[in-house]
């Protein structure tokens, strides 16, 4: 099985073959569509591969290395991740295939900051089950700065393994495009600030949940799962059709199952300690 570069002529059909596998490769569509297939500058931008005719299999890798991947019916992991130019700093994909692709590159062992094993859920918004509540939903605004960067320095450290010292930066930089890219919403009662949530990626009628963060005075009284919820009014009420998220902590995969959400698969998200170069 061999690997190309997919050119701008190839993006039809390599769109096509990622939204047949949409659940697992939003991510893969989204950086495609933004950037193109050819890299760039953009810490997002990535450099696609294909293999197969028609196609049957994807990988990419980011401007930062992180590695993303899309082969359901995978041959030799090896060989795919030997087209990757740079070395890896993480992987994010379907937790079967990164779990097979890590032990083919010998990096399953790598120390990371970030080993998550998620489980993938879906939702369709039809089924959406409503939160009731006081507190109500608005857009993020630059005002909301001195609350939104320590919660989501908090969420960089303990949700996504970033070192304490970077994280905020890091939370400073994410903030700043949530509020341009007005992908993320804040729930207030009054002029208090209660949990935050937003749309990771959105791709026609799917949009991804993330970035749910309420902070821990606040914790246990369904405010992220109201918050989501009325997120999710808001996509179904513009078109949306479908939501998909991954979670592995066991009170917020209550309250996704609480606003209607069911189990569909895993999901693999890992960071490695430092980039690692493959044999």
């Amino acid at each position: 099985m061999t690997w190309r570069r997919v050119t701008q002529a190839d993006v039809p059909l390599v769109e096509a073959f990622l939204k047949r596998h949409i659940e697992t490769s939003v991510f893969l569509v989204t950086n495609l569509r933004r950037y193109g297939p050819d890299g760039g500058p953009e810490a997002y931008a990535m450099t696609y591969w294909m293999t197969g005719d028609p196609v049957s299999g994807v990988i990419a890798q980011s401007t930062t290395g992180t590695v993303m991947a899309q082969w359901p019916d995978a041959g030799d992991w090896a060989k795919a991740a030997a087209v990757l130019p740079a070395p890896v700093t993480g992987v994010i994909a379907d937790g079967d295939q990164m779990q097979a692709f890590l032990a083919a590159t010998g990096l399953t062992t790598a120390p990371t900051m970030l080993d998550a094993d998620e489980t993938l859920y879906a939702l369709d918004l039809a089924d959406l089950n409503a939160q009731p509540g006081p507190a109500q939903l608005r857009a993020l605004t630059d005002a909301d700065r001195g609350i939104l960067v320590p919660w989501r320095t908090d969420y960089a450290v303990h949700t996504l393994g970033e070192p304490e010292n970077t994280a905020p930066a890091r939370a400073e930089a994410e903030i700043t495009h949530f509020i341009a890219a007005r992908s993320h919403r804040l729930l207030v009662d009054g002029e208090v600030a209660l949990s935050m949530t937003g749309f990771n990626a959105v791709v026609d009628d799917l949009v991804q949940v993330g970035g749910v963060y309420t902070p821990p005075a606040e914790r246990g009284r369904g405010l992220a799962r109201r918050a989501v919820a009325l997120h999710l009014e808001e996509a179904r009420a513009s078109g949306g059709t479908r939501a998909i998220l991954f979670a592995n902590d066991p009170s917020a995969m209550a309250a996704y199952k609480a606003v209607g959400f069911h189990s569909i698969g895993r999901f693999r998200l890992v960071t490695f300690t430092n980039p690692q170069v493959l044999a």
